[in-house]
């Protein structure tokens, strides 16, 4: 029912050094999961953004050292990966029946089974943000908590919709093209870091140019047409009792869908960290950014950083340092991209 694959990419071996890869099968086909952790920890899954995976997407988290050693302290990572997107994935048959975003969903159910898991925090980006609240909506006793960054809530607007037909039909016809490229470079960043004619695009642009590189165009359509014929999840975001977290670049494209999600969920439970020259993928962007909040929202689930990193300008939170100012830009360090929060005291 497993296949593991302990021959991880370099590149991979770097950044999750004693991860392990197993392949699911499930009613949807086999998913690819990379484990890293203790299995005895709380468990974290992430969900990816379009064409993305766990490399191009939360490497930039996972390479800040502080909030690295935050989530690996608390938690064992699952890094689930949309059928065809995962390292090295084969291209996924033609012939093969396509798939909903509640299929998607219900295959995240089904991994949690297979590895024994119970109720889980959630991480996901964008499109992997929306999957994780429909499944947290579904499935509300085996979600925790959620995080995510510059998610989507509401079907696709009219404007959308247009952007990913065009996408699938560069797809269909020439696959993960120049142009497609640029359009989803524009989806995850900002313009500060893409660069222009007197700027050079960022490293991390570059690095994500090279993932989209190996990206199948077929494997792409597939989870892009799921995302298109997403339902509105807005009736369902007051049901929801965990805990959500949502952080959103001011230049993302899906900043409004951000804020309105906002504006419909339980205030009690919620808050909202708007990071300011970022675009969608805070992850890789300006992951410090995600710190602070991040070791506040984990607090009450009684979760911390070692203590032995206090020499770190971003120290771990005390229960006796809770208090509004640690959402405030000073005290999350950023000075050349300040961040501007609206968040609930009640998270």
């Amino acid at each position: 029912m497993v296949e593991s694959n302990d021959s991880i990419p370099l590149d991979a071996e770097k950044i999750y050094l004693g991860g392990k890869e197993h392949h699911v099968r499930t009613r949807c086909g086999s998913v690819s999961v990379i484990v890293y952790g203790d299995q005895d920890k709380p468990a974290l899954i992430t969900y990816p953004d379009l064409a993305l995976n766990y490399m191009s997407c939360f490497q930039g988290l996972f390479f800040c050292p502080e909030a690295a050693s935050l989530l690996l302290h608390n938690f064992c990572i699952y890094h689930i990966s949309p059928p065809g997107h995962e390292l090295g994935a084969a291209q996924i048959c033609p012939s093969t029946s396509s798939y909903s975003a509640d299929d998607l969903a219900d295959q995240i159910l089904e991994v949690l089974n297979f590895f024994g898991l119970g109720a889980v925090m959630c991480m996901g980006v964008t499109a992997g943000a929306y999957i994780l609240t429909l499944f947290a909506i579904k499935y509300r006793e085996r979600v925790l908590g959620l995080i995510l960054v510059s998610p989507l809530c509401k079907a696709p607007s009219w404007t959308e919709w247009f952007y990913n037909k065009v996408m699938s039909n560069l797809l269909y016809f020439y696959g993960m093209c120049g142009l497609l490229k640029e359009i989803l470079l524009q989806r995850y960043f900002s313009k500060e870091v893409r660069g222009n004619a007197e700027v050079p695009e960022s490293d991390i642009v570059q690095a994500c140019r090279r993932l989209l590189d190996e990206r199948y165009g077929s494997n792409v359509m597939r989870f892009l047409q799921a995302i298109n014929r997403r339902p509105d999840l807005t009736s369902g975001l007051k049901r929801l009792r965990c805990r959500t977290l949502i952080f959103v670049g001011d230049s993302s494209p899906f900043h409004s869908e951000a804020l309105y999600m906002t504006s419909k969920l339980d205030r009690r439970f919620s808050a909202l960290v708007e990071v300011q020259a970022c675009g969608s993928m805070v992850t890789e962007e300006q992951p410090h950014a995600m710190l602070i909040p991040m070791e506040y929202f984990f607090m009450r689930y009684g979760l911390y950083r070692p203590c032995h990193l206090s020499d770190s300008p971003r120290s771990p939170l005390s229960p006796s340092c809770i208090s509004p100012e640690l959402l405030s830009p000073e005290s999350m360090g950023l000075k050349l991209k300040p961040i501007k929060t609206r968040v609930s005291l009640e998270v």
